[in-house]
């Protein structure tokens, strides 16, 4: 194996480029992902999407672990492997992995999500043997020391402390809602980790939660750019080809019962000034003919200044300061594996009522129900998707990072990435009648939990009783 400074001194930078799609909907109909899909003997799936615009590539490792089926007792466990994952390697020292990927010119991350964990970088394409040999270091030998566990125990608390614990209403509309809505504890528990659980993690727990989760048979291996599949293939086999796979353990239970009636519960708030309402619908399962037409119907009530909800609660009846919403606060709609919810977020007035705010969401939705949407919101909404879909798989916070996470996302859940090229034509299946039926199925107060979160100085408004 070739050392980190070798592999660094042939990847001179070149710079990172970003290419973007044409716009239009002629030109997303004949929009098409290249896509080649390999597994090497050791479990590990490979995806290779060839794209030669500019001299880049986006190289993303994505784990089948996530929030969501993090084993219990466990809680917080796959955030803090985001963490460790840094930590270094058995040829790579602390945060070394970032710094060589600065030095070819590319930048790196990390995230923690519902159902994977994904660690992605884009560099220029002369740097792509330099990622692959990074990666596969820390998926051999990750650094599990006693040392870097305590500090990044530390780092995460500290993060939760920061991010959740000392914010106004705590990120409570993606955090406590799902605990509120879902049954199941692989749905309903503590998505950041619980503290005390964090603080008693023991080496020996974190050793075997990465030996069972980080293996190569539990992980998709993306390469987007400029490659092609048969250099992914040899780099891929020479580098990750000898890590030994692992047994897994049966798959998580994530089904969740259905919601019959409706959940309302208040909470004070310290440091909140203003109050503000979470409100979730459960959805139907991915990729089904509801699913897609709730996509399409979600920009028509929560994108901008023009969609319904905002119309409504901020312009016409001020009971709020803003409101927004969608699928997934973390991601896109197409990248969630088990039961997702439809969530809402609403900053309301001091004095406004949670019940007021309620009845004005219900009433939008039942103009949906009843009246359904008109062709030109259709055909904008579709429009909308199909801009949003384009611009994720050519550009994002990193060029290229959408159509790589996709990719994966596809082969880790569906083992076929190809699903990548079904999602538009899916969009644009999507008719008038089917908004309505969805929104009548699942946009329904029967299906409907709500979080009224105030300040302690404010009397709680909207009791259980008192939200139709």
């Amino acid at each position: 194996m070739q050392t980190l400074r070798s592999l660094v001194r042939r990847a001179a930078p070149l710079g990172l480029a970003l290419v973007v799609a044409a716009s239009g909907p002629a030109a997303a109909q004949s929009y098409t992902v290249p896509v080649d899909y390999f597994t090497l003997p050791n479990g590990l799936k490979v995806v290779v999407s060839e794209d030669r615009t500019a001299p880049v590539v986006l190289v993303e490792v994505i784990y089948n672990i996530g929030f969501r089926v993090e084993p219990k007792g466990r809680t917080g466990f796959a955030h803090l492997f985001e963490h460790m994952m840094f930590q270094g390697s058995a040829n790579v020292g602390k945060m070394e992995h970032v710094s060589a990927m600065q030095k070819a010119g590319g930048v790196v991350n990390g995230s923690t999500r519902f159902d994977y964990t994904n660690y992605f970088q884009a560099l220029p394409s002369n740097a792509l043997e330099l990622a692959l040999w990074l990666e596969a270091d820390r998926m051999r030998s990750l650094d599990v020391s006693a040392e870097n566990l305590k500090n990044q125990q530390n780092v995460v608390s500290e993060e939760v402390r920061v991010n959740v614990l000392n914010q106004p209403h705590g990120a409570f509309e993606w955090l406590e809602i799902w605990e509120r809505a879902n049954t199941n504890w692989h749905n309903a528990h503590n998505f950041y980790g619980d503290l005390a659980e964090l603080e008693a993690a023991t080496l020996d727990d974190v050793r075997s939660f990465f030996t069972t989760y980080y293996a190569p048979n539990n992980a998709v291996l993306v390469v987007v750019g400029d490659t092609n599949a048969a250099e992914v293939r040899a780099l891929a086999g020479k580098h990750f080809g000898g890590i030994p796979r692992q047994p897994l353990p049966p798959p998580a239970d994530i089904s969740e019962p259905p919601q019959t009636a409706a959940k309302h519960f208040t909470r004070e708030d310290k440091l909140a000034r203003t109050p503000a309402l979470a409100v979730a619908w459960h959805l139907p399962a991915r990729f089904t003919r509801d699913f897609f037409a709730l996509s399409v119907l979600d920009p028509l009530l929560n994108s901008d200044d023009s969609a319904r909800m905002h119309r409504k609660l901020v312009r016409d009846e001020r009971l709020a300061m803003s409101s927004f919403g969608g699928f997934n606060f973390l991601g896109s709609n197409w990248d969630m594996h088990g039961p997702m919810l439809y969530t809402m977020r609403v900053d309301y007035l001091n004095d406004k009522t949670a019940t007021q705010v309620i009845d004005a969401v219900e009433a939008v939705l039942a103009d949906v129900r009843t009246e359904g949407i008109t062709q030109a919101e259709l055909d904008r909404a579709k429009t909308m998707m199909r801009s949003s879909f384009l611009e994720d798989m050519e550009g994002g916070f990193m060029p290229r990072f959408g159509r790589a996470n996709l990719l994966g996302v596809f082969a880790l859940f569906d083992d076929d990435p190809g699903r990548i090229n079904t999602i538009l034509a899916e969009i644009d299946k999507v008719t008038l009648e089917d908004v309505k039926a969805a929104a009548a199925r699942w946009l329904v107060p029967a299906n409907r939990t709500s979080i009224d979160s105030r300040p302690v100085s404010a009397p709680t408004a909207g009791a259980q009783g008192g939200v139709r």
